[in-house]
């Protein structure tokens, strides 16, 4: 087990559910990434947060006391919008207009193309609809990620999937999806640094999507409990997680790598 960090060089690190929800701060986790950061390791903060542009997040992470460049996230949002512009395709999209700032500049009149993030106030009959006669009409579908659902202050709330698999269900079409648990997400975010996926580690909340998704893409995979995480998650997965690499939060997944790292006693 120790061997596999031994040769560790970058900490992938999920966000909402992981470092915080909405805007309270989860204990510990502000202390924790700094302790993380005096190490060396490469660190890359990959999120399929589609409510809001990365500009945005970035500002309500820096109100909430992290220290967090532009540089370091990788969102879902970015890499559906490269997505779009490779395929040359006009996008309707469901995405709240917080997260309107990361597709600035793309065409959206004469949609071919439908793009579904988290969008409440889109997930209305009216919009359904249009996006399902578009894609009767041959229009892409691209799922900006499937989350079944995510975490608020009121408790779990609906993600982007249910509304991704009715529109499937209804139009015979698979979604292309874009963010976690895709392997060329973990990919790209890795390339960034000049990592292999052997020597990286996923840290985040979501069972399937954080750690099943890494572990797909050969890299490590650490279950905090905190955000979405239900007792027993770890048993939805199709690989067998050592049960050392399920841990009660942030604070503690660093601790754990550090301690594999032999940086700490």
């Amino acid at each position: 087990m120790a061997s596999c960090f031994r040769s560790l060089k970058a900490v992938l690190i999920d966000l909402s559910g992981t470092l915080h929800v909405e805007n309270d701060v989860i204990p510990g986790s502000i202390e924790a990434l700094n302790r993380l950061r005096k190490s060396g390791l490469a660190l890359r903060f990959v999120t399929n947060t589609t409510k809001e542009s990365r500009s945005f997040l970035l500002s309500r992470l820096s109100s909430l006391g992290f220290d967090i460049k532009a540089e370091e996230v990788f969102t879902s949002l970015l890499a559906a919008r490269s997505l779009v512009e490779s395929l040359k395709v006009r996008p309707y999209l469901f995405l709240e207009d917080e997260a309107l700032e990361d597709f600035q500049g793309i065409e959206t009149d004469n949609p071919n193309a439908v793009v579904v993030g988290l969008a409440p106030s889109m997930f209305e009959y009216n919009h359904m609809n249009r996006a399902f006669r578009l894609l009767q009409d041959g229009a892409h579908l691209i799922a900006i990620h499937k989350s079944k659902y995510y975490r608020t202050k009121e408790g779990l709330s609906l993600g982007p999937g249910p509304f991704v698999e009715g529109l499937e269900f209804a139009s015979g079409q698979k979604a292309r999806i874009v963010g976690k648990p895709a392997p060329d997400f973990f990919s790209t975010a890795l390339s960034d640094v000049g990592v292999k996926p052997e020597e990286a580690v996923m840290v985040g909340d979501d069972v399937l999507l954080d750690v099943g998704g890494a572990l797909d893409a050969g890299l490590q995979g650490i279950l905090v409990k905190t955000g979405k995480y239900r007792e027993g998650d770890e048993g939805k997965l199709k690989q067998v997680l050592n049960t050392s690499f399920v841990v009660s939060d942030f604070a503690a997944a660093v601790d754990f790598i550090l301690k594999e790292l032999g940086t700490q006693k």
